[in-house]
């Protein structure tokens, strides 16, 4: 008899995170779909349900801290332990916008939830993935974060501005590595997934990646055995297992 792995995907109703969801549901875990707007992660909660997923709702906005702390509490009156944490929810603007223009206000907004909120419900949740006996936290980065393809002329993203969106994004990898480096010994695992060009809301319509594909290289991280990396930002590549990425 085996048990279900407990998984909690933030910003799961829509795009990456409820295909992530659906991946890992479909892998036997159970998923708890943090999501802001009700609503949405009802509607989200029902349709994979109906795919044979045993799905659950939480309410969550990881910028608000009662938010987080209240559905803490829900999975831990639910769950004795969280075995992964993909941390999902992201924003981007200014993607063309040059750093001399860029807004200010943009720009915090962007900190705001893509770090500090990713930090924030991480920190919450860690009791939880402590008590796991394999824990894995995997954070939705990109490739705009690399430092080293931004420098890099001849990378495909030479031409991109998104200052604020890609310096959170590489902010958000020198968490990774801190964080993975604090919880080794706890035998938890936490890596970074460049999910690509996916056609979302924030990729648009003309984005190269498919949902299923974007979703791979956090699933596949979320769900490594014990020989696995951590602190590590990787990709899906081109055969089944994952690539590093630079940074």
């Amino acid at each position: 008899m085996t048990t279900k792995k407990i998984a909690l995907v933030t910003g799961a109703n829509k795009g990456i995170g409820r295909e992530i969801a659906r991946q890992l549901g479909k892998l036997d875990h159970t998923v708890w779909l943090g999501c802001r707007d009700e609503g949405r992660g009802r509607k989200a909660e029902e349709e994979l349900r109906a795919d044979g997923i045993d799905a659950h709702f939480v309410q969550l906005d990881i910028t608000d801290e009662a938010s987080v702390l209240a559905a803490v509490s829900a999975l831990d009156a639910r769950s004795s332990h969280l075995d992964v944490l993909v941390n999902n929810v992201g924003i981007g603007s200014g993607l063309q916008t040059q750093p001399s223009d860029e807004s200010v206000a943009d720009i915090q907004s962007m900190f705001e939830t893509n770090v500090f909120g990713t930090i924030r419900a991480t920190q919450a949740f860690l009791p939880l993935v402590r008590k796991s006996s394999a824990g894995r936290i995997v954070m939705l980065s990109s490739g705009l974060g690399s430092i080293a393809l931004t420098a890099d002329m001849k990378s495909p993203t030479w031409g991109l501005a998104a200052m604020g969106y890609s310096a959170s994004k590489a902010a958000l990898n020198m968490f990774t590595v801190k964080l993975a480096k604090e919880v080794l010994l706890d035998g938890i695992k936490v890596n970074a997934a460049c999910p690509g060009s996916v056609a979302t809301d924030m990729g648009g319509p003309a984005a190269p990646r498919t949902v299923e594909e974007g979703a791979r290289s956090a699933v596949r991280l979320a769900t490594l055995d014990w020989m696995g990396p951590t602190g590590g930002f990787y990709h899906d590549g081109e055969g089944p297992g994952i690539e590093p990425y630079g940074w």
